[in-house]
């Protein structure tokens, strides 16, 4: 490769039949393309076929997708084709809680997340200093009744159709949204919780969990769905804990254990290694 080239992520998702590995390799050839990285998985549960490949080119985006068209129609991919290592636009919505924001934006800042983030919007406005620590802007608007809520939620989509924002991250937000608004995230919207869901709901999880003397605390992330907290998950972490730990330490790593987590999701998802299939995920790790 010339130092002209491009590096390429190519994703697609198609239904499972022969040919298809054949078929994508011919058409990198034919854009002179070089394949530096390369995962795919044929599920038996869905009969889809899912491939993610890296590719350094000299082709431009035009002359690739051009090259790929004829595979892109025989075998009807829903595909995507980025540049490796762009920055995904991001808008977080966040409460009061500031570890998780804190996490993506210190990883941001230090280039462990391929992120930018033109806006943390939230229904308080205890983090903006936090936010302004990081040279992010801020903005809260409080969500306390049926129009308030409809204004945040508002207000989201017309950030994310200003910046073309291609992620949602709910870094804590402590608000359910509406099933209109999950639809229209659809597959671009991702949530952090505590797992210790359905058995502590409510205020004060780590509390509830410490009275009954869990071993056991982590975190999920997840798509954002019409159904709370039940959307396809993309990872979970566990960390042991026991009788020792007071309510703060236990909430302490608990909250790790949230950031640690949301972190890692974000990350594959700005690598385009989450792919979906049905209820569940595919990760190219």
């Amino acid at each position: 490769m010339t130092s002209a080239a491009t590096h390429w992520v190519l994703t697609f998702v198609c239904v499972d039949r022969p040919g298809i590995v054949h078929a994508v390799s011919g058409a990198i050839v034919a854009a002179q393309g070089n394949i530096t990285e390369s995962q795919q998985f044929a599920s038996a549960d869905t009969g889809r076929f899912f491939m993610r490949l890296q590719v350094e080119a000299s082709a431009t985006r035009d002359e690739f997708e051009a090259a790929l068209a004829p595979v892109i129609e025989r075998f009807e991919l829903d595909w995507n084709l980025d540049v490796v290592g762009r920055p995904t636009k991001t808008l977080v919505l966040a409460s009061r809680a500031p570890h998780a924001l804190n996490d993506l934006l210190f990883r941001q800042r230090t280039g462990y997340l391929g992120i930018d983030v033109p806006l943390v919007l939230a229904n308080h406005p205890d983090l903006g200093e936090l936010a302004a620590f990081y040279g992010v802007p801020f903005e809260s608007m409080a969500v306390t009744d049926a129009a308030s809520k409809a204004a945040f939620e508002a207000r989201v989509l017309a950030e994310v159709e200003k910046h073309g924002v291609e992620l949602v991250v709910l870094a804590r937000y402590m608000q359910i949204l509406s099933p209109e608004l999950c639809e229209a995230l659809a597959g671009k919207a991702i949530n952090i919780h505590h797992s210790f869901l359905p058995g502590f709901k409510g205020a004060n999880p780590y509390r509830q969990a410490h009275g009954r003397g869990v071993k056991l605390i982590g975190a999920t992330a997840h798509f954002v769905t019409g159904d709370l907290d039940e959307g396809p998950i993309i990872e979970q972490n566990v960390v042991r804990v026991d009788h020792s730990q007071t309510v703060a330490q236990l909430t302490a790593s608990g909250q790790d254990e949230e950031s640690r987590t949301l972190r890692q999701a974000v990350k594959w998802f700005s690598e385009h290694r989450v792919l979906l299939d049905g209820d569940r995920t595919i990760i190219f790790r």
